[in-house]
């Protein structure tokens, strides 16, 4: 199973590859998607729409998991993210692409084993389950990263789950 991890912004946003491969885990690529910021809001959002597109095309993921949002005080970032986020979400439906969705701290328990951990701490378990001679930079590449590998371990407990269920 191929994951794409996706954390949004409107300036960069992080993507992340993965295979699932029975109990190991693969990087395949990652890298982001980076958009001007004198560029308008509109040619931003269709830099970021067109890119994960191509990308998409180039490594036909099976899932696409994303962080969900946190607010912080920043309204005008807040909003800007999320219409990144919208044109990122619509993107995989176009595709049919089941979409799992994680806050920072089932992030941080899934990756870390500890839903406070430090960011630090996620990008050092990210580079050893992926097997990385260093933790991808910036930061956001790490993080959708981490997302992915969240949902490679959500899937697999809620495929077990599910089978249980159908007994």
């Amino acid at each position: 199973m191929r994951i794409l991890g996706i954390d949004p912004g409107i300036a960069i946003v992080g993507f992340g590859f993965i295979d699932k491969q029975g109990s190991k885990i693969v990087p395949v690529q990652y890298g982001c998607i980076q958009t001007e910021k004198n560029t308008p809001e509109e040619e931003r959002l269709l830099h970021v729409y067109e890119g994960i597109n191509q990308l998409m095309d180039k490594y036909q993921p099976d899932a696409v998991a994303l962080e969900k949002l946190f607010f912080n005080r920043n309204v005008t970032t807040a909003m800007s993210v999320s219409q990144a986020r919208g044109v990122l979400v619509l993107a995989a439906i176009q595709r049919g692409l089941p979409i799992g969705e994680y806050t920072p701290m089932q992030v941080k328990q899934a990756v870390v084993g500890y839903g406070k951990a430090e960011k630090k701490q996620v990008q050092e378990m990210t580079k050893i389950f992926l097997k990385l001679q260093q933790v991808p930079k910036p930061d956001d590449v790490a993080d959708a990263l981490a997302i992915a590998i969240c949902h490679a371990h959500s899937y697999t407990l809620n495929s077990k789950i599910n089978e249980v269920l159908r007994s």
